[in-house]
């Protein structure tokens, strides 16, 4: 049997451990689960070991209050590796968590460490694969151009994909039962994602309404959509009550893991636009084919450390790999209603906007995988060939 401890901290990692997870089981039979996850993780077989959602948390003037909570679980997690001395260490991005984690086990141990999901060294602090060489012995990259920057620190990469290129598509028949039973059949339909943290919630809610308002101003019938993450449900309910288009709040958690994440790419397709936070869900959204506009803001000091690292001209996903900015985003000071709103309303009026990005997204689809073997399935292939004897 083989033994596997993995540790996911947020939404997207929990959605790409359980693809990986599934993938493995698959491929290696009986395998033995343990370690950090979310509800997808859990549902494929993992017990974890605290709730998921104490390691969320993005920002360096967030983190501070909660070091000292995030140094304990540090050290409770990697004594429990050890215990459960596993046959494979897996990281799913995450890295200020999970790389301490296997630098400490790689000091006690020979276990073979793993991280799924290359940091972006292409991007900002391209130091970091070299340090990571140190305690980690095999990459598993989501973008085809990262793994000659992991090899040349010394580390085994493998490109597997993106699990979005997998993901079920809903039906017509799907969109159109969801559109009936919300009432959303009069006007467009604009999806909205705040984010899947509280701190960001609480961060970008206000400059997203207001930016409704004005879309919601220009075109009276339009209706909003929230699919809530799972760990902040009851905050986005009571942020988005007094929005503008009678606003949808699509709460997880009285629906198993599975079937909410179905529910949810059902209003990604139903949906005519979306503004939505930056990360991976703009890969979500480009699945669906949705038109979208990205926007985020952070705390002061955190944004003018981070700025001065990045050196890309985007971070949209979707326009990094498709390598075209057909994804309008609104960062730290430009993450206001006003503009935000305008990119909107643009969207919504101009055929050709939304042609542009169909285009992009198309391009980055195909990238990334899609019409080829499922990448939680490569992942999982990846990690056993690297537990093979050479």
């Amino acid at each position: 049997m083989t033994k596997v401890y993995l540790i996911a901290g947020e939404a997207s990692g929990d959605r790409l451990g359980a693809a990986l997870m599934a993938g493995l089981k698959a491929l290696a039979g009986k395998v033995e689960f343990h370690g950090v996850g979310g509800a997808l993780m859990q549902a494929e077989g993992m017990e974890s070991l605290f709730p998921m959602e104490e390691l969320s948390v993005m920002g360096l003037a967030e983190i501070l209050p909660k070091y000292r909570a995030l140094m304990r679980r540090i050290d409770e997690v990697s004594a429990d590796v050890l215990r459960a001395a596993p046959d494979v260490l897996i990281t799913i991005d995450s890295p200020d968590f999970g790389l301490r984690v296997a630098r400490r086990v790689k000091a006690s141990s020979t276990i073979r460490t793993v991280h799924y999901v290359a940091p972006s060294v292409w991007a900002w602090r391209p130091g970091r694969a070299a340090k990571m060489a140190g305690c980690i012995d095999q990459v598993l990259a989501l973008l085809p151009f990262e793994p000659p920057y992991m090899e040349a620190a010394g580390m085994r990469c493998d490109f597997v994909g993106h699990p979005v290129v997998a993901e079920p598509v809903p039906s017509a028949a799907d969109v159109a039962r969801f559109r009936a039973d919300h009432g959303l059949t009069d006007g467009p339909v604009v999806l909205v994602l705040p984010g899947s943290r509280k701190g960001e919630v609480i961060r970008l809610a206000p400059v997203f309404g207001a930016a409704l308002g004005r879309v919601v101003a220009a075109h009276p019938t339009a209706r909003v959509v929230v699919p809530a993450a799972r760990g902040v449900a009851a905050t986005v309910e009571g942020l988005v009550a007094n929005w503008p288009g009678d606003p949808v709040v699509l709460d997880p958690r009285a629906l198993p893991a599975a079937a909410a994440e179905a529910r949810k790419r059902t209003a990604f397709a139903a949906a005519d636009l979306a503004l939505a936070a930056s990360g991976t869900v703009s890969l979500e959204l480009a699945a669906a084919a949705t038109p979208m506009v990205i926007a985020y803001d952070m705390n002061w000091f955190s944004w003018q450390v981070i700025s001065r690292m990045v050196k890309l001209e985007t971070v949209t996903l979707v326009n990094l790999v498709s390598g075209e900015l057909a994804v309008p985003e609104f960062l730290g000071p430009e993450c206001k209603a006003g503009p935000i709103a305008e990119a909107l309303n643009r969207l919504l009026d101009d055929p050709a906007r939304r042609r542009d990005q169909l285009g992009a997204m198309a391009k980055t689809m195909q990238a990334l995988g899609q019409g080829g073997e499922p990448p939680g399935l490569r992942a999982a292939r990846a990690v056993l060939d690297g537990l093979s004897p050479a």
